[in-house]
């Protein structure tokens, strides 16, 4: 957990915006402003997966050197405000997390509430937006927006058999070149919107991807494979041919739109 008094609520990686590719780590953090304290929580739980996507800032930032692509990268901690979740989602600030009481967010007013938004959850998203915008006007086409997320081996209590999850709504174009490439090899479990759905209002992918019919993919990868820098850049280095070789598609990088299973658009 890093806690300064000059609290940056995200990192930008610089890279090629003439790719077309754009990275995004809405969970790679684990961060907190001064003020917050450690929201009344012993650091242990700073080490947790309630607190960031472990391993995901180093196979973002290894993936971001492999394909020269830009990034973006959340430094806050989702226990704080969560930057992959609608504004009106009631998961946005938790007060418990997978058997965690969190008393620094309880109670919440709406005045915190509304400061948490406007100093970390939407700086964040406007370097996103940003960051997509840039790369439009590079190449003159659709970006290609790919997000890095990590989960659990275990959650409460049920194995999860999945190496990797291709996380996705409607727009299959990135999901399944994504899911075909990886279970090319037969020692991996690729999951197919596993251990989640891919559907959720308001998320990074719907506010940045899905609502301009942009291609996008969000990938999930089992922390204890990431864990350390060894496993993230072994990731990493499986990755960068695979997302370079979709990028590489026509398809990809043109404006399609199809909607979403959240509901309208």
């Amino acid at each position: 957990m890093t806690r300064t008094a000059a609290f940056a609520p995200f990192d930008i990686v610089e890279g090629d915006r003439s790719l077309g590719l754009m990275l995004v780590a809405d969970h790679a953090g684990r961060g907190l402003p001064q003020e917050y304290g450690d929201l009344g929580l012993p650091a242990s739980e700073f080490e947790r997966h309630i607190a960031y996507d472990i391993g995901v800032e180093a196979v973002t930032r290894e993936l971001a050197a492999l394909t020269g692509a830009p990034a973006v990268l959340a430094n806050f901690s989702r226990l704080l405000i969560d930057p992959n979740r609608g504004e009106d989602d009631p998961t946005l600030i938790r007060q418990l997390y997978d058997g965690t009481v969190i008393p620094g967010n309880y109670p919440m007013d709406p005045e915190e509430r509304e400061r948490r938004l406007e100093r970390f959850y939407r700086p964040y998203h406007d370097a996103v937006s940003a960051m997509v915008a840039s790369g439009a006007r590079a190449t003159g086409s659709a970006p290609f927006i790919f997000s890095v997320h990590s989960f659990t081996p275990v959650m409460q209590g049920i194995v999860r058999p999945w190496h990797v999850g291709v996380l996705w709504d409607l727009d299959d174009r990135a999901p399944r070149a994504l899911i075909e490439a990886l279970a090319e090899d037969a020692s991996l479990v690729v999951g197919d919107n596993e251990p989640y759905d891919g559907a959720l209002k308001g998320d990074t992918m719907y506010r940045h991807a899905i609502v301009n019919g942009f291609a996008h993919a969000l990938l999930e990868i089992r922390q204890d494979l990431i864990a350390d820098v060894a496993g993230a850049e072994a990731w990493a280095e499986r990755l960068a041919p695979i997302v370079d070789a979709i990028n590489r598609r026509p398809d990809i990088h043109e404006v399609r739109m199809y909607g979403s299973r959240s509901g309208p658009v």
